[in-house]
C-alpha cells in the first residue's frame, strides 16, 4: 500500500535540529573566551596561600582578640522565688471547722483615716507592679479608646463601667444575704433589681445555683505580718468546695483563666490574708473567678485548685517584694532631696 504524502509549509523548527546544528562563533565571543582562559591560567598558576581556617582564626584572635560567643537564649524563663516564702495556710487553723455555716455572712467594713489601717491594698500593689509589657498593652488600649471616644467620652465610658460594676456587686450582695441563690427562680426575673444589671444577673444565674453556705460578703481581710489588706467579694461553697469567690464583669468573653490577667494573683492574695486574719476562724485554699457578661450570655467560672492557689501565692509574694522595694526607693529619694 502506498501512502501519499502532501507537502505542507513548515512553520516550526525541530528543537533537536536546532541543537545539533553547528553554531557560528562571533569574533566578540572568541575574544571573551580567550580573555577568560588567560584569567583562569593566571589564577591557577599563582601561589596558593598555605593558611588554613585554623591559622586564619588564630591570626584574627591575635589582632582583634578572642571571639566571645554569646550564650543562646534559654527557652524557659528564669523561675524566680520570693526571698521569704510566707505560709499560705496557718498551721494553727484548720481548713474545715465545726462552726455552723447557717448564720448570716460576715461583713467587716474597711476603716481608713484616724484609727483605721494605712496598709496598702492588693489592688494598689498589683497596679504599681505591672510588668513593662502589661503597661504597654494597657496604655495602647487607653490610647485607642481615647482616639475613638475622645478624652471626655473615654472618661464617661470609664465612669459608667465603674458604676455598673459597683451596682452589680451591691445587687449580688443583696441576693446572697437574702438567700436568693438558693431559690429555683432565676434572680434576673425579679423586677426589683435594676435594669442595668439584669444581663449580668442572667449571666451568672447558672453559677448561683451551685453556690451555698455563704460565709463572707464584701468583707475586709488584713495580713498582719505582710501588712496589706483587701476586700473579699464572697466566701462560699461552690459545688461543695469552700472557695474565695471574685465576681468580675467584662464586655469581651474570657473563656480561659489566662484571659483574667492578674485576677488569680488577686484571689490568692485575698485568701492568704484571710487565712492570716484572726477575724476568720477558718481557712480557704480554693478560689473561683466568675466573669459575668452584660448581654446575658453564660458567665465563665474559673476554679482555682489548692495547687494553683499556692503557685499564685508565690507570684503575689514576688509582686509584694517589688512594691516594697519601690516604696523604699521612693522614700530614700525623698529623704535625699529634703537634705
Amino acid at each position: 500500500m502506498l501512502i501519499q504524502c502532501t507537502s505542507r509549509p513548515v512553520r516550526n523548527f525541530s528543537a533537536c535540529h536546532c541543537l545539533s546544528s553547528p553554531k557560528r562563533r562571533s569574533s566578540y565571543s572568541l575574544a571573551v573566551s580567550e580573555r577568560y582562559s588567560s584569567l583562569v591560567k593566571s589564577v591557577m598558576s599563582s601561589r596558593v596561600s598555605s593558611q588554613t581556617p585554623d591559622t586564619l582564626q588564630a591570626e584574627d584572635e591575635h589582632i582583634y582578640g578572642p571571639v566571645v560567643k554569646a550564650q543562646p537564649p534559654s527557652s524557659k524563663p528564669e523561675k524566680r522565688e520570693p526571698k521569704t516564702l510566707h505560709p499560705f495556710l496557718i498551721s494553727e487553723k484548720t481548713l474545715e471547722t465545726e462552726e455552723t455555716e447557717s448564720g448570716p455572712p460576715v461583713r467587716i467594713l474597711l476603716k481608713r483615716g484616724q484609727g483605721g489601717s494605712s496598709a496598702p491594698s492588693v489592688t494598689r500593689i498589683l497596679q504599681q507592679t505591672l510588668s513593662p509589657e502589661q503597661r504597654f498593652y494597657l496604655e495602647r488600649w487607653k490610647r485607642r479608646m481615647i482616639e475613638e471616644l475622645g478624652e471626655d467620652g473615654f472618661k464617661e465610658y470609664s465612669q459608667n463601667l465603674f458604676r455598673q460594676g459597683k451596682l452589680f456587686h451591691s445587687t449580688l450582695d443583696d441576693i446572697m444575704e437574702s438567700g436568693a441563690a438558693q431559690e429555683k427562680k432565676a434572680p434576673a426575673e425579679s423586677p426589683e433589681y435594676p435594669a442595668e444589671v439584669q444581663g449580668y444577673l442572667e449571666s451568672i444565674s447558672h453559677i448561683l445555683e451551685d453556690v451555698s453556705a455563704v460565709r463572707a460578703i464584701e468583707s475586709t481581710v488584713h495580713h498582719d505580718s505582710l501588712d496589706y489588706l483587701g476586700i473579699v467579694d464572697c466566701v462560699a461553697r461552690y459545688r461543695g468546695v469552700l472557695c474565695l469567690i471574685d465576681w468580675k464583669t467584662s464586655e469581651k468573653p474570657k473563656p480561659f483563666l489566662s484571659n483574667t490577667y492578674d485576677n488569680p494573683i488577686q484571689v490568692a492574695a485575698y485568701a492568704g490574708a484571710l487565712n492570716n486574719d484572726g477575724n476568720y476562724k477558718y481557712q480557704v485554699d480554693h478560689g473561683l473567678i466568675v466573669v459575668a457578661y452584660k448581654d446575658g450570655s453564660p458567665a465563665h467560672a474559673h476554679q482555682l485548685s489548692s495547687e494553683q492557689m499556692l503557685q499564685y501565692w508565690r507570684t503575689w509574694l514576688l509582686r509584694l517584694e517589688k512594691f516594697t522595694e519601690q516604696r523604699s526607693s521612693h522614700t530614700s529619694m525623698d529623704f535625699s532631696e529634703k537634705k
